[in-house]
């Protein structure tokens, strides 16, 4: 199993930046890839962004492609979020999750990853 543990939300205004965490413990060797999910109230949860574990390649929703980034450090095994220019829309509880499945995958799916985190809240108000 892989633990997974979100850090870095709170309350911001908008314009402004931050940079959420995902720290992995547990069977960390598993994972194939870790991305993250918002859900705001009364929305379903949505894809944000993913990150290939080994070759540390990028994916994003349309949404947020122009103002985000994923990164990874495989060697710490955490995984950042980094927000810019955060608007109203982005207030949501923030999740990572990770695919330890080998082969193909349906990468913006929730039920293509096998480990969630617990969420953290982040709030933007203009």
């Amino acid at each position: 199993q892989v633990q997974l543990v979100e850090s870095g939300g709170g309350f911001f205004e908008a314009g402004e930046s931050l940079r959420l965490s995902c720290a992995a413990s547990g069977q960390t060797y598993m994972i194939d890839a870790v991305a993250w999910f918002r859900q705001a109230p009364g929305k379903e949860r949505e894809f944000v962004a993913r990150i290939t574990w080994t070759a540390g390649r990028p994916s994003y929703s349309d949404s947020v492609k122009d103002r985000f980034a994923i990164s990874r450090d495989s060697d710490k095994n955490l995984v950042y979020l980094q927000m810019n220019s955060l608007t109203r829309e982005d207030t949501a509880v923030y999740y990572c999750a990770t695919r330890t499945r080998a082969g193909w995958y349906d990468f913006v799916r929730l039920d293509s990853y096998d480990y969630w985190g617990q969420g953290t809240q982040v709030t933007v108000s203009s």
